[in-house]
């Protein structure tokens, strides 16, 4: 197996506080806090943010296999890792697999990165819908994290690994059905998730010829909180020991939670620790992780902490069912949007999708969108492709678009300018649009602009950097 060499890791802006259910619903919120997928955010978008992280350092040429995990494709019937591929901007040859049905999906993908020849990148991303007023919509969360595979000074390798099935109806979801169905909490503790939890840890530990005193870090991915306690316990783990599961401050996230935790792990790691990941659902999965001497000068380019801090926590309630298409309201009194047509999405890809401006080769001036002819030295057919989605901008001039079609009123319009030169008009989301200022510094961020006829529309906005 390859080891990480990279990874990265997203957490929405917007946060939605428990008790403000509860106050709304008329029933126990709960402490703490769930992350919460803005209206223009999917499950492709914050794949593409937390890859984004993990590429930030790495040539994105050099990756050749692209896993993607999700119970919740934007698409059924058209391979989502595709316009992630695109977004990123890797190479066509990329070899690109959707995965799904489960949230064991999750540390399935980052074990087959793992295994796959050639660098390969593992990306995990989730919305937990629950329908009102069940535990499901609590207690989840929505996020991303991804893993980028290989040889090259990887910073963290995979010594042991352990898999086990098994058949249950604990937790399941027909399709078309939004939300998922569960039996009773005391079904799923005392017969599923304790005991694969302890069978998957002894035989894990048994086989690395560890014991639970040897682990630096220890992380319990369930879906059930009295489960993963109830292992801690067994082991007598030390709260040194114990990796945060984030339940108070971002929820579960499915597919992505076992990498979210483990990139939390990695953030804090030295040389030379023991991580075990454990992760239960269908059956469950463990890895045995030692981290390497290169860890030591690894930086994250987003550690999880920071997206924590990093948040907007005044999201109503109604606000939410609403983005979600729980909560039925009237439209903004504006024509619908048109369905993008599939011909000019397709010769346009690298400009939708990648964000790809041109420079002329006879000045060195930018053009957004890309140009072919130069409009500093007119110079014609001169132009190179030259990348943005990583490049930072500030704001030019804005203006409050109160009457666009949006499901978060108003609509905030920028010109932004690029500081590697270039000027074009986006859209600024994941923002307080009263503190939206001339000069303020933007990051380009891949979004959903709206869906029309069963065909997302995706592109570039800006939001502020953070």
């Amino acid at each position: 197996m390859s080891g990480i060499i990279s990874y990265g890791a997203y957490i929405p802006f917007n946060r939605l506080q428990r008790d403000v259910i509860g106050k709304t619903t008329g029933t126990r919120g709960g402490r703490g806090e769930r992350s919460v997928a803005s209206y223009d955010e999917d499950t492709v978008t914050m794949a593409v943010e937390a890859s984004k992280n993990a590429l930030s350092s790495l040539d994105s040429d050099s990756i050749k296999n692209l896993y993607f995990a999700t119970t919740d494709p934007p698409y059924q019937e058209k391979l989502n890792s595709a316009t992630i591929q695109a977004a990123l901007n890797l190479n066509p040859s990329t070899r690109a697999m959707d995965l799904g049905g489960s949230v064991r999906a999750g540390l399935t993908t980052f074990l087959t990165a793992s295994e796959a020849s050639g660098p390969a990148l593992a990306a995990l991303s989730d919305i937990r819908l629950g329908m009102p007023e069940g535990a499901a919509e609590l207690n989840g969360g929505d996020g991303a994290s991804a893993f980028v595979f290989g040889n090259d000074n990887p910073i963290a390798t995979i010594e042991s690994t352990y898999s086990e099935t098994l058949e249950h109806q604990a937790v399941w979801r027909t399709p078309g059905q939004r939300a998922s169905k569960t039996w009773e909490d005391r079904f799923a503790l005392t017969q599923i998730y304790g005991p694969l939890l302890a069978s998957g840890t002894n035989a894990i530990l048994e086989q690395a010829g560890l014991e639970a005193k040897d682990l630096n870090h220890v992380i319990v991915d369930a879906p059930n909180i009295r489960a993963a306690a109830g292992l801690i316990a067994q082991l007598k783990l030390s709260p040194e020991q114990t990796i945060d599961a984030l339940n108070s401050t971002v929820g579960h996230t499915g597919a992505a939670h076992a990498g979210l935790m483990l990139a939390s792990a990695l953030d804090k790691a030295k040389p030379g620790e023991t991580i075990l990941v454990i992760s239960v659902s269908d059956g469950v999965d463990a890895i045995v992780l030692k981290t390497t001497d290169a860890i030591a000068d690894y930086k994250p380019a987003s550690p999880v902490q920071a997206l924590i801090d990093s948040k907007r926590n005044d999201l109503s309630y109604t606000r939410y069912l609403k983005w979600r298409g729980i909560l039925e309201a009237e439209p903004p009194r504006r024509p619908d949007p048109s369905r993008p047509a599939g011909p000019p999405s397709f010769r346009g890809r690298n400009w939708k999708f990648s964000f790809v401006g041109s420079e002329c080769t006879e000045c060195g001036a930018r053009h957004l969108p890309p140009q072919k002819v130069c409009v500093k030295c007119r110079a014609q057919e001169k132009m190179v492709s030259v990348p943005y989605a990583d490049e930072v901008g500030k704001v030019a001039t804005y203006t409050l678009d109160r009457l666009a079609y949006t499901l978060q009123p108003p609509m905030v319009m920028a010109i932004v300018d690029f500081d590697c030169g270039g000027r074009v008009e986006l859209e600024i989301t994941d923002c307080d649009p009263e503190t939206v200022a001339i000069g303020n510094e933007l990051k380009l961020t891949f979004r959903r602009l709206f869906t029309a006829d069963g065909v997302h529309n995706y592109f570039w906005k800006s939001r502020p950097a953070r």
